[in-house]
């Protein structure tokens, strides 16, 4: 099968690439509005993308009337409206049950951390809280938000954070930070209803 991706409903693109760019790692965004309300979503649209500086990005999309989703209006800069930072915590084996209930959709201001049982912690240097249940957490400033398609339904954005503080359970602590996979126990995304473990691992020598 071929598509012209152009003419195939977004619902369509979405489950394409949720199926086939598998697995990928799930980001648990912490944010806080101006009136203090704390929230944290899931995104498996997130990954690193520089270690000089050390820059992460998650993707929100925006919601079905082209609107700016929570996470999206909290962590956008100061000078558009928002905090201008987020959190990243990590889903594991021990928390991704209550980490998916963060995905309902609660009405605006309704924590997610007191629907999915989970403990808020304010963060050392952003105004934005962190999921303690993670053993890996990292506090971010906005450097910018690309919008791929502003104010359109569904339109995917893109929110990039320098990180500015760092913590690591002292049980995934090494000298060298190589952080051990086996008691990491990571979640990843896959299409649909689907989740993946990392216990199963191998490994090669490059070159």
């Amino acid at each position: 099968m071929e598509f012209d991706v152009a003419s195939m409903p977004v619902g369509l693109r979405y489950n394409l690439l949720l199926g086939s760019i598998v697995p990928r790692p799930i980001g648990v965004i912490g944010t806080m509005d101006a009136a203090g309300r704390h929230n944290l979503a899931p995104f498996s649209f997130f990954n690193a993308v520089s270690s000089e500086p050390m820059v992460l990005m998650f993707c929100p999309v925006s919601r079905g009337d082209g609107g700016e989703n929570d996470s999206l209006r909290n962590a956008k800069p100061v000078a558009e409206g928002g905090t201008g930072c987020f959190s990243v915590s990590l889903a594991t084996e021990e928390n991704i049950a209550r980490v998916v209930k963060c995905a309902a959709e609660l009405p605006h201001g309704e924590s997610e951390f007191d629907h999915a049982g989970l403990t808020p912690r304010m963060c050392a240097r952003i105004p934005a809280p962190y999921m303690a249940e993670s053993p890996v957490h990292f506090e971010c400033e906005t450097i910018e938000v690309k919008r791929f398609a502003p104010g359109a339904p569904f339109g995917g954005n893109m929110v990039l954070g320098r990180v500015v503080y760092a913590r690591v359970d002292d049980a995934l602590a090494h000298p060298r930070m190589h952080i051990d996979p086996a008691k990491l126990r990571a979640v990843g995304r896959l299409g649909g209803q689907w989740y993946a473990r990392t216990g199963d691992r191998f490994e090669l020598e490059r070159g």
